[in-house]
């Protein structure tokens, strides 16, 4: 077991474990029940841990690469296929659906 990150918000740490769960990365929350106390003592605060040592790497770069900003929202992308414009943080055109070059990385 090895600790990756520790976070007083539960909300924080669920998408992370989720998205290495999917990648094959088996993972569970150490204080998870500490989370709805209000103990300002980071020992206590829930953290996200994973099973097998020789993933920690592996993890540690796919959470980097989650947390990373996927665009500028104030940039907006013309969508090739029927012109329309959508926000620099969209994968997809919101009108047609259509991928957006450049485009956000959906995770």
């Amino acid at each position: 077991m090895i600790e990756l990150l520790r976070e007083p918000d539960l909300i924080r740490i669920g998408p992370l474990r989720q998205m290495l769960e999917r990648e094959g990365i088996r993972t569970f929350v150490r204080n998870e029940n500490l989370a709805m106390v209000e103990a300002p003592i980071p020992v206590f605060q829930p953290a996200l841990c994973i099973v097998e040592e020789g993933d920690y790497e592996r993890a540690v770069a796919l959470i980097r690469e989650f947390e990373q900003p996927v665009g500028d929202p104030s940039e907006e992308v013309r969508c090739p296929a029927c012109g329309e414009t959508s926000p620099g943080t969209f994968a997809h055109c919101w009108n047609c659906n259509g991928e957006l070059p450049g485009g956000a990385a959906p995770h």
